[in-house]
C-alpha cells in the first residue's frame, strides 16, 4: 500500500523550544491517522509543516508523493485543510465562501456552484446559505470551514481538531462525512481532543509528547498495551477485603490492585466475560458481599493517561508567523 503522507526525522524549533524532535510518520492511502498529545505536544506544528504552512528545520516531508519543501504549491492542489480557526470570509455568505474556494482552485464556475450547494446541504447549512458568515454561530462557522476543506474532493485531508465547538449532533454528522470521504479513497490525518472520536475514526493512532512519538498502533493495540479488560469489584464491607483479594487472585492468577479508600479491587480479565462469571460465582460462595462488579475495558483515555500522565486538551497556540497564515490555504 502506497503512503499518502510521509514525514521523516522532522525537527522544528522555536528558540530553545523543540516543538518537533525528529518525528516520523506514515499514513497509507485510504486510511486515517489520529495524532493525540497533551497541550503543546506538537500536533498543530506537525500539521502546519505537512500542509506547507511552516518549514521544518530539518527532515523530509512528502504528501501525495510530492516533496512538500521543494513543491509546496503543487502539494496544495491535492490537499484539504481545516485548521483550529475557521478560515472563512465573514462578509461573504456561506454559499459565496464555498463558491469562491472552488473558483480559486479553477474547478469551473458551474462545478463550484454545484459543490457549494451540495456541501451546504451535507453540512446542514442550506437555510443559512445566503446569510453573511458573520451572522453564523461558532458551530456553523466550524461546519462551513470543514465544508471548505472538501470543495475540491481532495485525496489527502488534514483536519486539526475538526469537531471542537460542535454540538453532539453536528459532531456525529461530521464523523459520518469523514467516514464517507475515507471510504471513497481519501487519506486523512486528524488531531483531536475527543478520544472517542479517535477510537471511532482512526485506523492508527500516534501519541506524541514533547515533539516525539511515544506510542503508535491501532486503537485496540494501544488499549491492550495498558491492560485490556479488567474485572473490577467494589466491596460492601471493608472486613472482606483480604478474603476478596484472595479469591480474585485464584480466579485471575494475579493479585488484584487494591484501592482501600473505595474498597475497589481490580485484576486482569484475560478471558473477558468468563473471568467475570467465575469471579461472581467464587465471591458469592465465599460470602463476600459486593456493591458492584463488572468488566472495565481499556479506552484511549486510559492509554493517553498512562503514556502522558495528562488529560487531552487543546493543542498549542500558533508559535510563529507562518502559523497565522493557516486559514489562507487549503
Amino acid at each position: 500500500m502506497t503512503d499518502a503522507i510521509v514525514a521523516e526525522a522532522v525537527v522544528k524549533t522555536y528558540g530553545a523550544v523543540r516543538a518537533l524532535d525528529g518525528i516520523d510518520l506514515r499514513v497509507p492511502e485510504g486510511t486515517v491517522l489520529g495524532l493525540l498529545g497533551p497541550n503543546g505536544a506538537g500536533k498543530t506544528t506537525c500539521v502546519r509543516i505537512l500542509t506547507t504552512l511552516l518549514k521544518p528545520d530539518t527532515g523530509t516531508v512528502r504528501v501525495h508523493g510530492i516533496d512538500v519543501l521543494a513543491q509546496p504549491q503543487r502539494v496544495r492542489e491535492f490537499i484539504g485543510l481545516s485548521g483550529q480557526n475557521a478560515a472563512i470570509d465573514e462578509h461573504l455568505t456561506g454559499f459565496e465562501n464555498l463558491e469562491m474556494i472552488g473558483r480559486l482552485y479553477h474547478i469551473g464556475a458551474k462545478k463550484a456552484r454545484q459543490r457549494a450547494h451540495d456541501l451546504l446541504e451535507r453540512f446542514d447549512l442550506t437555510d443559512a446559505a445566503n446569510r453573511p458568515a458573520k451572522t453564523y454561530s461558532g458551530g456553523m462557522r466550524r461546519r462551513l470551514d470543514l465544508a471548505g476543506a472538501l470543495v475540491t474532493s481532495p485525496p489527502v485531508i488534514f483536519l486539526d481538531e475538526p469537531t471542537t465547538g460542535l454540538d453532539p449532533r453536528s459532531r456525529i454528522g461530521m464523523w459520518e462525512i469523514i467516514d464517507e470521504r475515507v471510504r471513497s479513497g481519501a487519506t486523512l490525518l486528524l488531531t483531536t481532543q475527543y478520544l472517542e472520536e479517535a477510537d471511532k475514526l482512526c485506523d492508527n493512532v500516534m501519541v506524541i509528547d514533547h515533539g516525539r512519538s511515544i506510542a503508535e498502533g491501532t486503537p485496540d493495540d494501544l488499549k491492550r498495551q495498558v491492560g485490556g479488560e479488567r474485572v473490577e469489584v467494589v466491596l460492601a464491607e471493608r472486613s472482606t477485603l483480604d478474603l476478596a483479594s484472595g479469591v480474585l487472585k485464584e480466579v485471575t492468577g494475579e493479585p488484584p490492585a487494591v484501592d482501600e479508600s473505595e474498597l475497589r479491587l481490580t485484576a486482569p480479565a484475560t478471558n473477558g466475560a468468563k473471568t467475570l462469571i467465575e469471579a461472581v460465582r467464587r465471591l458469592d460462595q465465599a460470602g463476600v458481599e459486593m456493591s458492584d462488579i463488572g468488566i472495565h475495558r481499556a479506552t484511549l483515555d486510559d492509554v493517553f493517561l498512562a503514556l502522558t500522565g495528562q488529560a487531552v486538551t487543546e493543542d498549542e497556540p500558533a508559535a510563529a508567523p507562518e502559523g497565522r497564515r493557516e486559514g489562507k490555504k487549503r
